[in-house]
């Protein structure tokens, strides 16, 4: 489970027998160490840099697009990158890269190529057209003989970035199909004056015909319109348009084939379907194509799986091995018996210094909320920042005894949660270019019950969203007054970092199933996503005031929870608004959950806790008048939400996410979009990654170094260059 940024709002927290070969590293992602007299120790920590030199550039790569990790470059290093449709794109630095030893730079850099070797297959899950989609415009961009100093071009171009950053045709967070921003006829022209060697042709097949053949799924907006639909009054899965389930497959079929695998599935089940595509054979029985090495994206895992055994000589201890070795063992049997024992070994892993979320982890993207999308995100700790958030995990106990839940509803014994900060090094698939804030995994309940979790939050994003956020204006422009700004300016970036914590590390591992209810997953379906991340809101919003955290240290001041609230409340009914299309309905489960924590304590509270007001002509703002009671709230809220859970009350979790959380008031959406349009700011945000690049001598990899590039579609077009190992059918 993660937290999502909303960009330019103003909380950050509004939101997985045989040698092999020695993987191959292109030419041009290669530093030669061979002048050097020895190898460098790799467990010796680095030297301290020399401020003044550049770090040298790989064998035939330019330098032009990137900016070394050196001191000198750290105090002008720049977070903002530019700006296309509704997209920001920023980078992140890895503060502490020159501090670590070889080894684990080594480790990093074999990680990173095992999470980029599977990224297409984002593109793959997003539509069954995804990669003949994203390989035909990167075709064009390669190859186009015709003027690319056109309007139509310079569409064509924001066209390819959005596909790249969206990993296919739909918008990352509303999952409905975007416009291309140019003609057909255009689209045409452009395969025509572009290398027909370059394009994905079937046999026989000409470019002319293909893109007769994919001009209907991108223009026409009828055609395969929401990658996933949540819309409870049709067929979920017959209404989304992604790659988990085979075209001519309902809803009633996915569900009668899971029933008796989770009827039987005992008190420890697996995560029924979590790492297949259902499909119906040749006999029409409907059956898993498990994504494994020898199976459906096999040619991709089989990559990940090379470099993380060539990860294993270095590990920095057992226990991070032990995960490893577990992880390479699922992705070639694809036994999701497999991927929990990897789970139990990741979990007991709370000393490394390098950690790993990857693999189909997160199931936002099924509307049945089965399916795991693939991301992976390679990250080194914090240990300075990791004591605020180890203070609120190891008082776990403590906060769950005190929950505003029905007694059975809370457990008696909270188990192994872990908290750390860390800086990411690198992530993809699900998990970039858009990164979460927060994480807390893994999601089998079983597994946080017996064995315990882990949360991560994201500290070198939240850093680099903190800094775009101080020349954004939204605070000016959506702060309900002078008073509530200057508190929200002090207050809210502690404030934020600690309801990301609370919403991890205690939210999401908090409370408990009645016996005999099956996962929330399964009770809940469409409205399990929405309905879990309120509760982990809530959970933060509910103790942010509370004494305890002052008793720890962690808030000095009784500003901070009012500044805490004032975001949340200007966030959920102003702010994120700015973010959805006029005449629509919030779709995507963060957005939704903040719309209905925000609009059901509005409505039980009335004006004498929550009040709209006209702070000036044409600008609406909502005043917190007690927050004593909107905490009060909270709590009777985040009562009924775990209860809805406990119980698998799916009536009153629909009941709740569609009264509250779905629909908005047209008036004021149009009020915010225009005031929004005004500010001239993007209102979603994503990510280039450093790029880690080996260092040889004699013939092995003895050391890494990082880079920063600043320029999104260059990184887009080296991946594309790179990490093309699928076919484009799967």
């Amino acid at each position: 489970m993660r937290l999502r940024f909303v960009a330019f709002s103003f909380p950050l927290f509004l939101f997985a027998c045989g040698k092999t070969p020695k993987p191959q590293v292109a030419d041009s992602a290669l530093v030669t160490a061979a002048d050097t007299t020895s190898a460098p120790d790799p467990d010796a920590a680095a030297p301290a840099p020399d401020p003044d030199a550049a770090a040298p550039a790989p064998d035939g790569a330019a330098m032009t697009d990137t900016t070394p990790d050196s001191t000198a470059a750290a105090t002008d290093f720049k977070v903002l990158l530019e700006q296309f449709a509704d997209l920001r794109i920023l980078r992140y630095r890895v503060p502490g890269w020159d501090a670590l030893s070889p080894k684990i730079r080594v480790l990093l850099y074999h990680l990173s190529e095992a999470s980029l070797a599977s990224r297409e297959i984002s593109w793959d899950q997003t539509h069954p057209q995804g990669l003949l989609i994203k390989r035909t415009l990167e075709a064009i961009d390669k190859t186009y003989k015709g003027d690319k100093t056109t309007n139509e071009y310079a569409a064509f171009e924001v066209y390819l970035k959005r596909v790249w950053f969206s990993h296919g045709i739909y918008h990352h967070y509303s999952n409905k199909k975007f416009e291309p921003g140019f003609s057909k006829e255009t689209f045409a022209r452009l395969v025509a004056d572009s290398d027909p060697a370059a394009f994905p042709l079937a046999k026989d097949e000409t470019p002319a015909a293909l893109a007769d053949r994919l001009m209907p799924l991108l223009f026409d907006p009828t055609i395969d319109t929401m990658n996933v639909s949540l819309d409870a009054k049709g067929d979920l899965i017959a209404s989304s348009a992604n790659n988990f389930y085979a075209r001519g497959i309902t809803q009633q079929e996915v569900e009668a084939f899971y029933a008796d695998k989770k009827k039987n599935g005992g008190d420890k089940p697996v995560m029924f379907g979590l790492n297949s595509k259902l499909v119906k054979n040749a006999d029409g029985k409907i059956e898993e194509r498990v994504w494994k090495v020898g199976g459906m994206y096999g040619a991709a895992l089989e990559k990940s799986v090379a470099h993380f055994e060539a990860a294993l000589p270095f590990v920095e201890n057992d226990n991070q091995k032990a995960w490893l070795e577990a992880l390479i063992k699922y992705y070639k049997s694809g036994d999701l018996a497999d991927f929990d024992a990897f789970n139990i070994a990741w979990v007991k892993d709370t000393d490394s210094t390098v950690d790993l979320i990857h693999g189909f982890i997160e199931t936002y993207g099924d509307a049945v909320d089965m399916r795991g999308s693939y991301e992976a995100i390679v990250q080194v700790k914090d240990p300075e920042s990791s004591q605020r958030i180890a203070a609120i995990s190891a008082e776990a106990q403590w906060f769950e005894d005190h929950m505003p839940y029905l007694p059975q509803h809370k457990k008696a014994q909270v188990t192994g949660i872990s908290a750390r900060v860390i800086d990411t090094v690198l992530g993809t698939g699900d998990s970039g270019p858009t990164f979460p804030i927060g994480v807390n995994l893994p999601n089998s309940d079983w597994i946080r019950r017996e064995h315990g979790s882990k949360s991560i939050n994201l500290g070198n994003i939240v850093t680099a969203y903190e800094e775009v956020k101080k020349v954004s204006g939204v605070l000016e422009e959506f702060a309900s007054g002078p008073e509530a700004y200057e508190r929200i300016r002090k207050f809210a970036p502690l404030a934020d970092k600690l309801e990301t914590d609370m919403h991890e590390v205690i939210g999401h591992a908090s409370g408990q199933l009645e016996p005999g209810v099956l996962t929330f997953s399964d009770t809940l379906k469409n409205y399990a996503s929405c309905l879990e991340e309120a509760r982990a809101d809530l959970v933060a919003l509910y103790y942010l005031p509370d004494a305890k955290l002052a008793e720890l240290g962690l808030v000095k001041d009784s500003e901070l929870p009012k500044a805490g609230y004032e975001a949340f409340i200007q966030n959920a009914l102003l702010v994120q608004l700015a973010r959805i299309p006029l005449g629509e309905d919030i779709q995507e489960a963060h957005m939704r959950n903040r719309h209905l924590i925000a609009a059901w304590a509005m409505e039980k509270g009335g004006p004498e806790v929550i009040a709209k007001i006209e702070k000036a002509p044409g600008k609406t703002a909502f005043v917190i008048n007690d927050h004593a009671k909107l905490r009060a709230l909270f709590g009777e809220l985040l009562k009924e939400v775990q209860r809805i859970k406990s119980q698998g009350d799916a009536k009153a979790g629909a009941a709740l996410v569609e009264s509250y959380g779905v629909k908005l008031d047209p008036v004021l959406h149009k009020e915010v979009k225009e005031r929004w349009d005004k500010l001239g700011v993007a209102p979603y945000a994503g990510f280039i990654n450093p790029r880690i690049v080996p260092v040889e001598a004699g013939g092995e990899i003895v050391d890494a170094k990082i880079e920063y590039p600043d320029d999104f579609a260059t990184q887009m077009r080296e991946y594309a260059a790179r990490y093309t190992i699928l076919p484009v059918e799967n």
